[in-house]
Order: structure tokens, then C-alpha cells, then sequence
């Protein structure tokens, strides 16, 4: 059975435009997946407490044969070859961030996974490269992405 994903990128650290293709381009040879679109990059404010630089983000659309735990698996690979360090702080900056946003139209928690993806209702930079990929897009529980981004201030977020 083939599952349609919707991937989060995010990277703020050593060229992160570059970081992002280059994930792309890994996410591109994992095994029984294909990478069907990509949004456009968008540059972002970071999110949380501190100093650290803007992000880039995307979303892309995959259409895979894994389930999500192994996708997930496949992402954290390409994240850790890219230089990703996990800690137990949650806002640092990182050189990689894949974040699985939609898996089919599946509702799964556990303790490494949850999908939805918990804040993305809540983040401009997340949405608007999902409307990018579909405009009609919604989510489990029946909300769209267009009414969820239309009720976000847009500041904080650029074309790239």
C-alpha cells in the first residue's frame, strides 16, 4: 500500500538552503519512497526562547511504502548525517529538522511520533508550504490548512 506524507524541513544552521536540498535530495533514495512535490523555501523567524538565526523552511510531499515509524527512522537517519544533534532542549538551533506533518489521513501517537504534527496548526512556516502544496489539504479532523493559515499573522515569514 502506498501512503501519502506530508514531510516538514527546517534547517537555521551552515547554509540552510543548502541543508535543505540536500535532504531533499537524501529523502530522494530511501527506499520505496518518492518525493512528488516540494514547496518553495521560506524564510522564518525562529521560534522560541533566545538568539539564534532565521530558519529556511518547506514541506514536501512523499508518497511511500514505509509505515511512519520507519519513515521516521529514514528521516532522523538524514537529519544525524547531516549534523543534527538531539539534546533534551527543544528550541536550539539545528542544521536539520524532518518532521513527518501528515501521514495519510492517520491520527497516531506514540511515545517517538505524533501526527498530526502537535504545533503545526500554530505555525505560519509550516502551513504555508503545505497550502503551497496543496491548497485544498485538511487535516484528520477536518480542518483546512487555508482557514488554519488565514487565522496566522504572516509575520515572520518571507519568500525566498
Amino acid at each position: 500500500m502506498t501512503h501519502q506524507v506530508y514531510i516538514g524541513l527546517g534547517s537555521n544552521l551552515q547554509n540552510p538552503q543548502q541543508q535543505l536540498q540536500h535532504a531533499i535530495d537524501r529523502i530522494r533514495e530511501i527506499p520505496a519512497t518518492s518525493v512528488i512535490l516540494v514547496s518553495p523555501f521560506y524564510g522564518s523567524t525562529a521560534v522560541g526562547p533566545g538568539q539564534q538565526p532565521d530558519y529556511v523552511n518547506a514541506a514536501a510531499l512523499l508518497a511511500t511504502q514505509l509505515q511512519a515509524h520507519p519513515l521516521l527512522d529514514q528521516l532522523q537517519a538524514i537529519e544525524q548525517q547531516q549534523g543534527r544533534k538531539r539534546g533534551p532542549q527543544q528550541w536550539v538551533p539545528r542544521t536539520l529538522d524532518l518532521d513527518i506533518l501528515l501521514f495519510n489521513n492517520e491520527q497516531i501517537t506514540s511515545e517517538r511520533l505524533q501526527i498530526p504534527h502537535p504545533h503545526m496548526t500554530e505555525r505560519n512556516f509550516v502551513l504555508q508550504p503545505l497550502h503551497d502544496l496543496n491548497p485544498d489539504l485538511a487535516l484528520p479532523d477536518g480542518r483546512s490548512v487555508q482557514d488554519l493559515l488565514s487565522k496566522l499573522d504572516r509575520q515572520g515569514l518571507w519568500a525566498l
